[in-house]
């Protein structure tokens, strides 16, 4: 519900406010399912998405991307593992350096990464949640092409305006 709430909203604030609800959902999915990457990864995301309200700073994104990579060394024991860490790696580069349309088609790259992801693991939930996502959020690109200052409203202290 969080996920698909908040690649409905056109203001960059409130998306990464439901964004990091839906991180949490996911930390006790893949908890359940004993996918610790998934879960390392999910955990790091709700972090990345609270901080991301407060600053655009590039130091915090690589940060966070350095720890993603950690907890990928340390807990990656397939390929695959690797996918929700990529796709985490992508949506902190996104939350904390982009902002409208192209923040959103970074993060749809992340979506497809995950849709794989959970198809791999078995998680049909997550997988059908991901493949809504990946659809709605073209629609929500398309409402921001056509209003472009609506997701202006919501950026983060300190954000360049266009």
């Amino acid at each position: 519900m969080f996920g698909v709430g908040s690649f409905l909203l056109t203001d960059d604030r409130r998306f990464k406010l439901y964004m990091a609800g839906e991180c949490v959902a996911y930390v006790l999915r893949f908890a359940s399912l004993g996918s610790p990457t998934a879960v390392a990864s999910a955990s790091l995301s709700t972090l990345r998405s609270l901080l991301a309200l407060r600053t655009r700073s590039a130091w915090v994104a690589a940060g966070i991307v350095a720890a993603s990579l950690a907890f990928g060394a340390w807990a990656a024991q397939r390929a695959i593992d690797w996918l929700p860490l990529a796709a985490s790696c992508l949506g902190t580069l996104a939350l904390f350096l982009l902002q409208g349309v192209p923040m959103r088609l970074v993060m749809l790259l992340g979506t497809s990464l995950w849709v794989v992801h959970n198809a791999a693991v078995g998680s049909i939930g997550g997988t059908a949640l991901e493949l809504v996502v990946a659809a709605v959020n073209p629609v929500t690109i398309w409402r921001l092409r056509r209003t472009p200052r609506a997701a202006v409203r919501g950026a983060a202290p300190g954000a360049p305006r266009p």
